[in-house]
């Protein structure tokens, strides 16, 4: 039910009914006058609480953040692991926030959210500073990337595989995109998997980086 009392209103209210909308059509459709619509108030009582669109998409984001689990724990690895998955869940249920995680004027749950990332790579996993921010940059490029490859995803994939089987056509020329449809049209896919997999990938990858490391001393061709 709309809110009709001008007094109640208050910037959480402004930044959980932004969410919702945004939730139910995009961060493109949201705007103000809708946003006031639903909060049943004129348009300018929203910007004693917001100054303008890009002050509220910073507090959207920072409601995102809040929704992540931060690592925590002695297991450095299982930690990441259970932040990592939990980004992705906040990002499927928030699909507007892909591309804008990390941008604008960081907010509380944002600083708390960076800041535990980094004490878990730099104090628990006991990186030096340079592979820290190395190992925070691929884990992010892993679940942003991964959650903006989701969120483009057909909704059922193994009809999706099967309807391509057409589109592909001839096995002689295409042998291997045909082995690829065709299995997932018999079988299934679980996208979420892949995920996993990833992740285990990475997780194992910065488990068997010696500590004193740095980027370059790890990077292809250099000497071990």
């Amino acid at each position: 039910m709309p809110d009709t009392g001008r007094e109640r209103l208050n910037r959480a209210k402004v930044l959980r009914a932004a969410v919702e909308l945004a939730d139910e059509g995009g961060f493109e459709a949201l705007t103000m006058r809708g946003l006031a619509a639903r909060l049943g108030v004129v348009p300018m009582a929203l910007y004693k609480h917001v100054a303008d669109k890009r002050e509220l998409l910073d507090g959207m984001v920072d409601l995102v953040f809040a929704e992540v689990e931060l690592p925590d724990g002695d297991d450095w690895r299982t930690a990441l692991r259970t932040r990592a998955s939990s980004l992705r869940q906040a990002l499927l249920a928030h699909p507007w926030a892909v591309g804008r995680m990390e941008t604008g004027t960081p907010g509380p749950a944002n600083l708390r959210h960076h800041n535990a990332v980094l004490q878990c790579l730099r104090r628990d996993a006991g990186f030096p500073f340079r592979m820290a921010v190395h190992a925070y940059n691929l884990m992010d490029a892993y679940v942003y990337g991964f959650a903006l490859q989701e969120k483009t995803l057909a909704g059922d994939i193994p009809a999706e595989a099967a309807r391509r089987r057409e589109t592909v056509g001839d096995v002689t020329k295409y042998p291997y995109l045909v082995e690829v449809v065709t299995e997932l049209a018999k079988t299934g896919f679980a996208f979420a998997d892949e995920f996993e997999f990833g992740l285990d990938l990475i997780l194992d990858g910065l488990g068997r980086v010696p500590s004193g490391r740095t980027p370059d001393d790890v990077r292809p061709g250099r000497a071990r």
